[in-house]
């Protein structure tokens, strides 16, 4: 059992696993969603970031979504923040890459799940190592996690822009 599942067993939070194969040590996010049979928007990855401050911050996004880095440092009042390199995963959070889980890391940073989750009753997020995911409410992960919905994804370059039909 990995720290995130002790940690939602212990508060009595209900959750699903699901499992999948990762023979090369890896899958990328939508790979993820596929091999669980999961829906892509409902399937979340957590990312790690650092402020200019040096503040760790966690940063939970579909997986098929690229994160706004300025739209996260202006939630987390940053000047600026940038992704950490994947060799730091292990030693700020306790998990390796691919298997990070925004429970139960080894401190808990200050988290922001995107706005997008709130259309679901239910997402995945990794459920603490790689080939695992946890399925729960979004909002026991708020809780869990002290996290609050905001808006942390890029829009499609087409957002706002109509096609000729949809102005018709």
């Amino acid at each position: 059992m990995t720290n995130a599942l002790r940690q939602l067993s212990a508060k009595k939070i209900a959750y699903r696993t699901h499992t999948y194969e990762a023979p090369s040590g890896f899958l990328d996010g939508v790979s993820v969603a596929q091999a669980t049979g999961l829906a892509p928007e409902r399937v979340f990855k957590t990312l790690v970031t650092q402020g200019a401050s040096k503040e760790y911050y966690v940063c939970v996004i579909p997986v098929a979504k690229e994160l706004d880095l300025k739209k996260a440092a202006k939630h987390f009042k940053e000047k600026s923040i940038a992704m950490i390199r994947a060799r730091d995963i292990t030693t700020v959070t306790g998990y390796i890459k691919g298997g990070c889980s925004p429970v139960g890391m080894k401190k808990k940073y200050p988290t922001a799940i995107d706005s997008s989750a709130a259309a679901y009753d239910f997402i995945a997020v990794s459920g603490g190592k790689v080939g695992l995911q946890m399925e729960l409410a979004v909002a026991d992960l708020c809780v869990l996690t002290g996290a609050q919905l905001v808006e942390l994804t890029e829009q499609p370059a087409s957002a706002g822009v109509q096609t000729l039909e949809e102005q018709r």
